[in-house]
């Protein structure tokens, strides 16, 4: 099977998985339309060849810019690079961070790997996220007991 019957698939699944998700969370909308830039030239192509063809690392990371820029539940999409250098994360509108966690489960078990909230606890470090939004995405995923 070829790269972009293979990423096809990939993203089949995904989207499925992360439509599954926001139904469960009242976001029907937003599961139908999740992800449809993936399907554009400018980022199909760079995908389809850095997970499942001819590596090209550079071509990637502006394609993966693109679609975080284009799609707002990636919590990059709203941080803000002041002219200082500084970065400032914004808060996420809860539409966007419901999606973020629907995406994030939806990614894990099209992966194989449906345990989000041990990948959230490896990578959060990582995340920069306004203190609201991540308490809304650790209530989500059960890390906040109550």
């Amino acid at each position: 099977m070829g790269k972009h019957w293979k990423y096809l698939s990939y993203v089949i699944r995904h989207k499925w998985y992360v439509f599954i998700e926001c139904i469960k969370l009242g976001l029907w909308w937003r599961g139908l339309v999740h992800d449809l830039s993936k399907f554009l030239p400018s980022e199909w192509f760079a995908y389809a060849n850095y997970f499942y063809g001819d590596v090209d690392g550079a071509a990637f990371d502006i394609a993966w810019l693109r679609h975080q820029h284009r799609n707002p539940h990636h919590w990059q999409y709203w941080l803000l690079r002041e002219d200082s250098g500084t970065v400032k994360a914004l808060e996420m509108p809860y539409i966007y961070a419901f999606e973020m966690v629907a995406d994030w489960r939806g990614a894990g078990m099209a992966q194989g790997k449906p345990d989000t909230l041990a990948w959230y606890e490896a990578n959060r470090g990582k995340m920069h996220l306004h203190k609201a939004t991540r308490v809304l995405v650790e209530d989500l995923l059960g890390r906040n007991p109550f």
